[in-house]
């Protein structure tokens, strides 16, 4: 016979049985989309060399129930040549999030690294989509390591806690 009990700490179904820990999306939207290309239509004749692009990337968590969550995945990149804008994109992509049967301290990367990287490649898209619409080459923007981003981002909190402590 199968020992179904749950180990210490782990979610049950009520029955005293162990709970499979789910990570479900339950809707995706687009909350803000921004295109610019301030000098069109000078902007989109050719050029000798590529433009400089400059990309920032931000990830926002907030709880909307105890197991329901909207992360939203803000992506912003602005092409310029010299000193001319040739286009400015950003994008508010977001999701909202069923999450159950997580310890809890797995539900900071949950947030911060898997929810992002399951929004990633239709936010890709959209970007890619949106520069190709204003008359440039898609923007195919390279994948993104989000455990490495979440990882900076807590070192920059401890270290800015340790400040604040001296």
């Amino acid at each position: 016979m199968a020992n179904n009990e749950a180990p210490e700490g782990a979610a049950t179904n009520g029955n005293g049985n162990a709970q499979q820990p789910t990570l479900n999306v339950l809707a995706q939207y687009v909350k803000d989309l921004s295109f610019e290309s301030p000098g069109a239509p000078n902007s989109l004749r050719g050029r000798d060399k590529a433009p400089g692009i400059n990309i920032n990337v931000n990830v926002n968590a907030n709880p909307m129930t105890d197991k329901q969550f909207d992360v939203n995945l803000t992506l912003n990149a602005k092409a310029a040549f010299d000193k001319e804008v040739l286009f400015n994109v950003e994008l508010v992509y977001g999701g909202v999030f069923r999450i159950d049967g997580f310890p809890q301290e797995h539900m900071l990367p949950l947030l911060f690294i898997e929810c992002p990287r399951l929004l990633f490649p239709f936010a890709r898209q959209i970007i890619a989509e949106a520069t190709r619409n204003g008359g440039f080459p898609p923007l195919m923007l390279d994948p993104i390591d989000f455990a490495q981003m979440f990882q900076q981002k807590i070192a920059e909190e401890q270290a800015a806690s340790k400040v604040r402590v001296s």
